[in-house]
């Protein structure tokens, strides 16, 4: 059997009765905090600064010459963990590009849901045209989940126009003037 020890309490110091240790402690934290700076911000009204490799909302981008990049290939859609990209292909506009029309296609409806993208950036690795890229953006909002579904128009809108580094177009079109069509 365990026998019980008694421990008895050291009686107090008139400062310990007092707290005026623990007050002064307490008060050389806080002032000492208040002349540091800051470590938070004011959310919207100011920005975080975002590190180069940061990887954020999947956008769709145009080439320079402002036409579409993607031509439905639908490689991200099916290594995208979380299946939140949906891709229907379809046909490129003959009148409006017809030197493309008829080698390639355009996505008839591409739609990125973001309430199941976790950001990964496998639909940007395996992109063969670099076409989808994560861009910088981190704050969605939306009343709905449809909100929350980006479709083709907005993912061009957030996405823009890249620099491109291939310029596959204008290289396909130099090489036909040549004599050379493929």
């Amino acid at each position: 059997m365990a026998k019980t020890k008694v421990l008895e309490r050291k009686p107090l110091s008139f400062a310990e009765k007092t707290f005026l240790p623990q007050i002064v402690t307490g008060l050389k934290t806080t002032f000492s905090s208040m002349l540091q700076k800051g470590v938070t911000l004011q959310y919207p009204e100011e920005r975080p600064t975002i590190p180069d490799n940061y990887r954020g909302v999947p956008t769709l981008v145009k080439d320079p010459n402002g036409r579409e990049k993607c031509v439905s290939c639908q490689l991200c859609e099916f290594v995208c963990p979380p299946k939140a990209i949906r891709i229907t292909p379809g046909a490129i506009d003959a009148e409006a590009e017809p030197e493309r029309a008829h080698v390639e296609k355009a996505p008839q409806e591409f739609d990125i849901n973001m309430l199941r993208c976790i950001y990964c950036g496998l639909c940007q690795e395996v992109c063969p045209e670099e076409a989808i890229f994560l861009q910088d953006i981190f704050s969605l909002s939306g009343y709905s989940r449809e909100e929350m579904i980006n479709n083709k128009q907005k993912l061009y809108e957030l996405g823009g126009t890249l620099p491109d580094k291939h310029f596959k177009w204008d290289k396909k079109k130099a090489a036909e003037a040549t004599g050379n069509a493929h």
